[in-house]
This record gives structure tokens, sequence and C-alpha cells, in this order.
């Protein structure tokens, strides 16, 4: 069962504007009054069934739109030590300790044994793993780059092992055919 404390503060309006009494004169009515505030108490009061001071420490903290929040961490902390917690803490550190303490409750309820510390080997030892695995790939990879090089290196040497004798024909300048004052000479050369 549980229990909402609201607060209803409704403001009201003097007599003579009031929107029920209208005079015959006026051809407008006048603006409606505006909608009550209503103060809905912290997760933490709700849950814990008491009245959600104005200056209440946990109210910042553990919203009423999220209950869950302070249930996980009431049941594994407590609600007093949570308040005293926070009340040793300076305020700008409280939002980061509540986030802390929740993230706590919550693994240790899924692990009682080791809570966090558990979450925390688990994520160490998988990037230790990924670690291993990149050093390997990485290694693999120098691997395939030096026997890439090799075989080029190799390719490179059958060519200039295999490789035929250059001709003096084919040393020459290819403008050198079109030059008229030694065409006897080239056909000579090509037909030798």
């Amino acid at each position: 069962m549980e229990y909402a404390e609201t607060t209803t503060t409704t403001t009201t309006t003097p007599p003579s504007i009031s929107p029920t009494s209208s005079s015959p004169n006026s051809s407008h009515s006048s603006p409606p009054p505006p909608p009550p505030i209503i103060l809905s108490p912290c997760a933490a009061c709700k849950i814990l069934r008491r009245r959600c001071a104005e200056r209440c420490v946990l109210a910042p903290y553990f919203p009423p739109t999220d209950p869950l929040k302070f249930t996980t961490a009431h049941r594994v902390f407590g609600a007093s030590n949570i308040i005293k917690f926070l009340q040793e803490l300076p305020e700008y550190q409280r939002a980061d300790a509540v986030s802390s303490m929740v993230y706590e409750a919550n693994a240790r309820i899924r692990d009682p044994v080791y809570g966090c510390t558990g979450a925390i080997c688990q994520l160490q030892k998988q990037v230790n793993e990924l670690q291993a695995q990149l050093a390997k790939t990485q290694a693999e990879l120098v691997t395939m780059q030096c026997q890439q090089a090799n075989l080029v290196a190799l390719i490179c040497m059958e060519r200039k092992q295999y490789q035929e004798p250059v001709s003096p024909i084919q040393s020459y300048d290819p403008w050198i055919y079109f030059d008229d004052t030694n065409q006897g000479s080239i056909w000579e050369q090509l037909l030798a």
C-alpha cells in the first residue's frame, strides 16, 4: 500500500474581481483564476510515509516520478544511512553520491556477494581479453605487411633477372625517325 501525500495551495481572488460577480457594464469576463499548485512529496517521503518538509534532504535526488530509484537504495543502505551520508557531504557532491549509491544498490541486488566489484572485475576481464585480441591482430597485420613487402621484393628481383637486354634501337629517341637528314641510316639499323 503506497501512501501519497499532496499539499494543495490555492490562491483566492478579492471579491471585487471575482469571476462569479459580473458587472452589467462589462462586455467581457475577467480571466480565470490560475490553476492550483500541487506539491507532491519526494519519492523517499512517499515510500517512508512521512511528510515531505520544505528543506527535505532527499527531495532533489529522489523525484516523485522515479520511486524505484529510492526503493532500490533504501533496500540496500536504509533511509537513515542515506540521509546521514548526504548531510555529511557538500551539496555539489550529493548528486554524484546518490547516483553511486543507486548504482551500487542495483549491483548489490543483482549480485549480493560482490556487488559492483563483481561487475568491475567482469568488465576488467573483458578489457584484458580485448587488449590481447587487439595485440594479436596487430601482430598478424605486421606479419602480413612484411610478407607483402617480401613478395614485392621477390617479384622485382625475378623481373630483373629474366628481363631481356635492351636493344640499341629501343634506346633511340622516337623523334629521331622524323628527321629527314638521317632516314637512310635508320632503315639500315632496322634491317640489320
